[in-house]
C-alpha cells in the first residue's frame, strides 16, 4: 500500500465523488476499480474488510467506505477530504436541481441525459460484480453465504441487518483456529475523545436551532439526524418512513413532490440518502423562499452526514484488531460474501427498475416475495441505451468517465427526439 500526496487524494476522491452515479453498488465497484485495482492505495484484504464493516453500520455504506479509506490513508484529515468529496458533487447538483425543478417542474431533459447514465451504471455494476465475486467467494461456503443471502432479500424480502447479523454469526460459530491473519499494526485509538468531539459538532449545533433558529429548521435538523442513526440497510430501507413523516406527519410537501425528488435524486452522483437534502430544499422553498431553502439544505447535510465521520473515526481504529482475532475476521469474511448477495440484488433491482417502467410485486408460495417487470412495459429506449453503454465499455474498453458522459448525451438526444 502506497500513501498518496494531497493532491493526488483530491483528484481522485474528487473523480470518485463526480462519477459516482447508481447507487452503493456501483460506487463500490467505482472505488474498488480507483483505489484497489489502479491505484493499489489499498490492499484488497482491507477493502473487502473495511466495506463489511461499513455494512453494519447505520447510514450510507458507500461514504463511509470512502471515509475510511480516506482515513487509512492519511488519518482524520484523509477521512474528512475522502468524504466530503464524495458527498459535495452530488450536494451541488441536488441544489442546483432544486432551483431548476421550482422554476420549470420535473425537468424532462435532465432526466433524459439521466437516463443515459442509468443505462451505463447497469453495466458498469455487472461488470465490477464479477470482479468482486471472484475476490471475496474464494471458498464453497462463501458462495453458498451469497447465494442465500440474495435469495434472502430478493425472494423473500428478509431486512437487509438481519441477513448480515446471520452471515457475521455464521462465520463467528464455524470458524476455524487454523484461521489467523497477520498482527495490526498498533493504532492510537481515542474513542472517549473521537466521540465527544464528533458528537458535540453534531447536536449542539441542532440543539442551537431548537432555541433560537427557525422551527421548521429545528424539525429538519433532528428529523434527519434521527434518520441517520437508524438508517441499516441504506436509503431504500427508510424511503417509505421517510415519506409519510415528511408528507403526512408534517406536511412540509405533496406525495408528487417527494416522488419527483426521489427520482432526481436518483440520477445525481453520491448517495441516494442526498434526497433528504433535495426534501430539505424544496420545503424550505415552499415556506420562506430561496433563503430558508438554502439554510435547510445546509441543516439536512450537516444532519445526514456528521454522524458518518463519527461512525468511522470511532469504529476505524479497531478494524485490523478485529480482524487479527480469528472468529471475528471469519464473521467479517461471512459479512463479504453475503454483501455480494446484497451487491447483486440492489444490482438487478436497479436494472429492473430502468428497464421497465412498471414492476409489482409478486406474493409466491410461503414468504416468496418475488419482484416482478411487466414485460409490456419495457422501454426499448433505455434497452438500446444499456446495450450501447456495453458495447462503449466492454468492446470500445472506454473508462467509466468518457462512457457516462457519452451516455449522457446519447440520453438528451434521444430526450430531444
Amino acid at each position: 500500500m502506497t500513501t498518496p500526496s494531497w493532491h493526488d487524494m483530491t483528484r481522485v476522491f474528487g473523480r470518485i465523488g463526480v462519477l459516482s452515479f447508481g447507487g452503493p453498488a456501483a460506487q463500490i465497484a467505482l472505488m474498488h476499480r480507483e483505489l484497489v485495482e489502479t491505484r493499489c492505495w489499498l490492499d484488497e484484504q482491507t477493502y473487502l474488510r473495511a466495506l463489511s464493516l461499513c455494512m453494519l453500520l447505520p447510514g450510507p455504506e458507500a461514504m463511509q467506505l470512502a471515509t475510511y479509506a480516506g482515513w487509512r490513508l492519511r488519518g482524520v484529515p484523509g477521512g474528512l477530504l475522502a468524504g466530503g468529496l464524495f458527498v459535495l458533487p452530488g450536494a451541488l447538483i441536488i441544489a442546483a436541481l432544486v432551483a431548476l425543478y421550482v422554476g420549470f417542474g420535473a425537468v424532462p431533459l435532465v432526466q433524459a441525459a439521466f437516463l443515459g447514465i442509468k443505462s451505463a451504471v447497469i453495466v458498469i455494476v455487472l461488470q465490477a460484480l464479477v470482479k468482486l465475486s471472484h475476490r471475496a467467494l474464494k471458498r464453497p461456503s462463501a458462495w453458498v453465504i451469497a447465494g442465500l443471502s440474495f435469495v434472502a432479500i430478493f425472494a423473500l424480502d428478509l431486512p437487509f441487518p438481519a441477513i448480515i447479523a446471520v452471515a457475521a454469526l455464521w462465520g463467528f460459530v464455524t470458524a476455524r483456529p487454523s484461521e489467523t491473519v497477520e498482527a495490526p499494526l498498533p493504532v492510537r485509538a481515542q474513542p472517549l475523545k473521537t466521540a465527544a468531539i464528533w458528537l458535540s459538532l453534531w447536536l449542539l449545533p441542532l440543539a442551537a436551532l431548537s432555541l433560537w433558529g427557525a422551527p421548521l429548521l429545528a424539525d429538519i435538523g433532528w428529523f434527519f439526524a434521527w434518520l441517520a442513526v437508524v438508517s441499516f440497510g441504506g436509503a431504500y430501507a427508510l424511503l417509505g418512513y421517510m415519506t409519510q413523516t415528511v408528507v403526512q406527519t408534517y406536511g412540509w410537501i405533496s406525495t408528487p413532490q417527494m416522488i419527483d425528488a426521489l427520482g432526481l435524486a436518483e440520477t445525481t452522483p453520491g448517495p441516494l440518502i442526498l434526497v433528504t437534502q433535495f426534501v430539505a430544499m424544496l420545503s424550505g422553498q415552499l415556506a420562506g423562499g430561496a433563503g430558508l431553502a438554502f439554510a435547510a439544505g445546509v441543516v439536512a447535510l450537516w444532519a445526514t452526514f456528521i454522524p458518518c465521520f463519527l461512525w468511522i473515526f470511532l469504529a476505524a481504529p479497531y478494524l485490523s484488531r478485529i480482524a487479527a482475532q480469528p472468529r471475528l475476521s471469519a464473521a467479517l469474511q461471512a459479512i463479504s460474501a453475503a454483501v455480494v448477495g446484497v451487491i447483486l440484488n440492489l444490482s438487478l433491482w436497479f436494472a429492473i427498475n430502468v428497464l421497465f417502467t412498471r414492476v409489482t410485486s409478486s406474493d409466491g408460495p410461503g414468504w416468496l416475495r418475488l419482484p416482478l417487470p411487466d414485460p409490456a412495459t419495457l422501454v426499448p429506449e433505455t434497452l438500446a441505451l444499456t446495450l450501447l453503454s456495453g458495447l462503449l465499455l466492454l468492446a470500445a474498453r472506454c473508462d467509466i468517465a468518457q462512457t457516462i458522459a457519452l451516455m449522457a448525451l446519447a440520453g438528451l438526444l434521444l430526450g430531444l427526439v
